[in-house]
């Protein structure tokens, strides 16, 4: 037993540092990371990142991070990246916060915030447009093969209420990575852009992305806010074509009509229809029925007309009168 009692100790030494390892350390702080920035990259589009804080402990626990969203509108998701890209409008500023967390182990205490924020861009108020709104129109393509369809792209709007009377507005639309500047304005009284018309576009009118649509001014006495909108394009998805709804029908019918017409050739031919709906037997009426048999017969200048009476089988028969 004395001889033993060595190897005992050493085993249960490496036992309890191997639990010490396994169980997280209740000192074992998580920090925030650092250089936490939002940059516009593109129209309606952020892109966030920051770096995992240097001094950060070493340990077996995975660290994620837990992204808040706090302006134009609320929202929070988690990723194990250091970088992230969103889709938002802008105009009214973008902020955002970060903080460490724990992947896979929910015992441990997440880090505290760090936030940035994306300044909204300048311009005087009141002078932004208002009442945007967007339709897009598909139609077949028969002038090339790249593209089954072409899609046009038609937006309006209202011009601010406190913009001079000398602004003009421009608008550009985004869709992916494709940006494109309006080249046909429709224009008010004062000669203000208020409408643009796209003939063809590169939207896909079947895509789930969102179109960003962007409009800023200019004016020689105020400086013109921009304004900026995301459309789901299924909203505003007005098609020449008929709804899968119409062609469904149509499909239907047509079939119906085919089979239709098959089976009645092969009634024809098989003469099935007199199988499965034979004649059905008149009733016989009760009232005599005669047939008149009129023979005319000339002899010189004498005329003698024989008339018969016949009766139906089952009466009784008259004779034949001659006159």
């Amino acid at each position: 037993v004395i001889i033993m009692a060595p190897e005992l100790l050493i085993l249960l030494g490496a036992a309890v540092i191997l639990q010490a390892d396994l169980l997280p350390d209740k000192k074992f702080l998580l920090l925030p990371p650092i250089n936490f920035t939002i940059k516009a990259v593109n129209l309606a589009q952020v892109l966030l990142h920051w770096e995992p804080n240097p001094d950060q402990e070493q340990s077996n626990v995975q660290l994620g991070y837990h992204v808040k969203i706090n302006a134009p509108q609320e929202e929070d998701y988690e990723t194990r990246n250091t970088e992230s890209s969103l889709i938002t409008i802008l105009h009214k500023g973008f902020s955002a916060s970060v903080q460490t967390v724990p992947w896979n182990n929910q015992s441990l205490q997440a880090s505290s915030w760090v936030s940035a924020e994306l300044k909204a861009p300048p311009g005087s108020p009141g002078t932004e447009i208002v009442n945007l709104t967007c339709t897009t129109n598909t139609k077949a393509d028969n002038y090339t093969h790249l593209r089954a369809y072409q899609v046009s792209l038609h937006c309006t709007w209202l011009v601010g209420k406190d913009a001079p009377d000398d602004t003009q507005y421009f608008l550009y639309y985004r869709y992916r990575s494709r940006i494109e500047e309006c080249q046909e304005y429709s224009k008010d009284i004062l000669q203000r852009n208020v409408a643009c018309w796209f003939p063809r576009t590169f939207i896909n009118s079947k895509g789930r992305d969102s179109l960003a649509v962007y409009v800023n001014g200019s004016s020689k006495e105020a400086v013109i806010k921009p304004f900026d909108q995301l459309f789901a394009l299924h909203a505003i998805g007005k098609d020449d074509q008929k709804p899968w709804t119409e062609w469904f029908l149509i499909a239907v019918m047509m079939t119906f009509c085919f089979i239709l017409l098959i089976f009645s050739l092969i009634c024809r031919i098989c003469h099935l229809w007199t199988k499965l709906f034979p004649p059905v037997p008149v009733p016989k009426s009760n009232i005599n029925d005669f047939f008149v048999i009129i023979n005319s017969e000339k002899t010189g200048s004498s005329e003698t007309e024989v008339i018969s009476y016949v009766e139906e089988a089952g009466f009784e028969t008259l004779e034949d009168s001659v006159f």
